[in-house]
């Protein structure tokens, strides 16, 4: 009995590309299960986890009547939903919340511009300036949330009971143990 038969059988039972098929099957099942690689994220392998605060602030923001906000939980010690880069991070502290006073920019006989609050009553937006407090892993290329860096200029979305909007970080100050 020949090895290989006229229909590429081996032994006249097996065929050779039914063979194949099988052995990478059983290969692909091998590497899954007993080489499953490393889990988690690349940035948080062997990094320490240090205090951060980041500031926020929020500009335009429509509304009413703040002070609803800070009825349903939106307030100093509070925490709020946090999704970074559509990535939901999780509830993260609030430090510290300040409204930021609206002004307009006025130009005066001499030329020169002066800042003056807005006199307008029917105006419905409203700016703040927002501390978050939370624990970041520090990597070789800056603080990490989640598995999400952390940088100056990009939006975070903050989410609660009765608001969800962007804030934009303008600094992060990291906490030393």
């Amino acid at each position: 009995m020949a090895i290989l038969d006229s229909k590429g059988r081996l032994f006249g039972k097996i065929n050779l590309l039914d063979l194949g098929a099988g052995l990478v099957i059983l290969l692909v099942i091998f590497g899954i299960f007993i080489f499953p690689g490393t889990s988690g994220s690349v940035a948080q392998v062997g990094k320490k986890t240090v205090p951060m605060e980041v500031d926020l602030v929020v500009r335009g923001l429509n509304i009413r009547d703040p002070e609803q906000l800070f009825k349903q939980g939106f307030t100093k010690g509070g925490k709020t939903s946090v999704i970074i880069r559509n990535q939901p991070y999780g509830q993260i502290g609030i430090k510290s919340i300040q409204e930021l006073p609206r002004t307009i920019s006025v130009p005066q006989p001499d030329g020169s511009v002066k800042e003056l609050p807005d006199p307008r009553s029917n105006n419905f937006s409203t700016d703040f300036l927002l501390t978050l407090a939370g624990q970041a892993q520090v990597t070789d290329s800056g603080p990490v949330l989640g598995n999400n860096k952390v940088k100056i200029g990009m939006p975070f979305e903050l989410e609660g009971f009765n608001y969800n909007f962007n804030a934009s970080v303008i600094d992060i100050r990291l906490k030393d143990k």
